[in-house]
């Protein structure tokens, strides 16, 4: 028998590398790279499993799904999100929009992740770190706690809703000629069936993105410290009507027909 040469033994188990162990935050880091090297429809478990070497199933152990993974991405991205102003001096609502903003711009750069973040419940720090600014500028603002809540939910709405839509828009190849075939439409609109359309015209669809998202912006706040307070009722499921009328909703034991003899 011809004996092996020693460059083409097999190496032994003992002699390779070992493997980083897992963690949620390596795990999380390598989507990061993963989404911005191949976009987040290849940020699935099975794809980052081949990117980590190891089995699909080991990754649930730090992660449920797919979907906790793409929220735990969004939050890190998150990161990005300019906080300063909730820093700085100035307006409030000047600078609740600047930070606003960023947080959309940030979104914008990832159209993808921008309408995952639709449905995604990010819960980690820098999503916390988020919300505490937003509404740290809103109780400077003299919103009362409840349209403070519930003012949050209303603008990251709307910043994430016109990220989606608009980064949507970018990825088209057709995104000029749909405006194009839009501002023809306005313009040949008839004035006697839509003479509100014809009056207004281009003033529909003028101004740079950026300036009617902080108007958008500044009208959602406007309406926050305005609005009367929202009900905060806890909802308890109870029948709405606890006393209904006998008449329309008889008790068994004293409708038509029931002995009543004590």
């Amino acid at each position: 028998m011809t004996p092996h040469s020693p460059s083409s033994s097999p190496r032994s188990r003992r002699e390779r590398p070992a493997k980083p162990a897992l963690t949620r935050a390596g795990i999380v880091a390598t989507a990061v790279e993963l989404m911005r090297a191949e976009g987040l429809e290849r940020v699935t478990m099975r794809r980052l499993a081949q990117e980590l070497d190891t089995g699909p199933a080991s990754l649930y152990v730090y992660v449920r799904n797919t979907a906790e993974l793409h929220a735990a991405v969004l939050d890190e991205l998150l990161g990005e999100v300019d906080l300063s102003p909730a820093r700085s001096a100035g307006d409030w609502r000047d600078r609740l929009v600047r930070l606003l903003t960023s947080y959309v711009e940030v979104l914008f750069e990832h159209p993808a992740l921008a309408r995952s973040a639709l449905v995604a419940r990010p819960s980690g720090e820098h999503y916390l770190d988020l919300v505490e600014a937003v509404l740290a500028l809103l109780t400077e603002g003299g919103a009362a706690p409840e349209r403070a809540a519930w003012g949050l939910d209303l603008l990251l709405q709307y910043g994430t809703a016109t990220a989606a839509e608009h980064s949507t828009r970018a990825e088209s190849a057709d995104a000029q000629r749909d405006r194009e075939a839009l501002t023809a439409v306005l313009d040949n609109a008839s004035p006697d069936r839509h003479p509100r359309i014809t009056a207004l015209g281009h003033d529909l669809i003028a101004g740079p993105g950026e300036a009617r998202l902080a108007w958008g912006f500044q009208v959602l706040l406007s309406g926050i410290v305005t609005a009367p307070d929202p009900d905060t009722t806890p909802d308890t499921g109870a029948d709405p009507d606890p006393d209904p009328d006998p008449d329309t909703d008889p008790d068994p034991d004293t409708s038509a027909g029931a002995d009543t003899t004590p």
